[in-house]
């Protein structure tokens, strides 16, 4: 399954970089924060517990996936690509076409929380 969130800001990828890494998800979640570094992963809380979290600069921003999730789930945030080259792309994926319905609202809601953390910090 697929998720995109489109943030209308305006930012470069070097500023994505910098401002997005293990040590700052406080500012952008309210519900993750980096509890030890295990590099070049590390161990951070999440709505859905503890997980081993990878974190990568990649083209345009920046990747995170939880290593040990049954689900598979990663999400990046961009700038510079389609869907909008102008503006902040929130993608998260995870490796099922369905789920059950409440899994779905915590990923939207884990996405919400994203959303409202990036347009703050930006």
């Amino acid at each position: 399954m697929e998720f995109f969130r489109v943030i209308n800001k305006q930012v470069t990828e070097a500023n994505l970089q910098k401002n997005i890494t293990p040590e700052t998800l406080e500012k952008f979640t309210e519900t993750m924060f980096k509890i030890t570094n295990n590099s070049p992963n590390f161990t951070g809380a999440t709505l859905w517990g503890e997980f081993e979290i990878s974190y990568s600069k990649i083209n345009g921003g920046v990747r995170f996936a939880l290593v040990s999730c049954p689900n598979a789930l990663a999400w990046t945030i961009t700038t510079g690509f389609p869907p909008e080259r102008n503006k902040i792309v929130l993608h998260c994926t995870i490796n099922r076409t369905q789920k059950p319905a409440e899994f779905v609202k915590e990923i939207t809601d884990f996405l919400n929380e994203w959303e409202t953390g990036i347009t703050t910090q930006f």
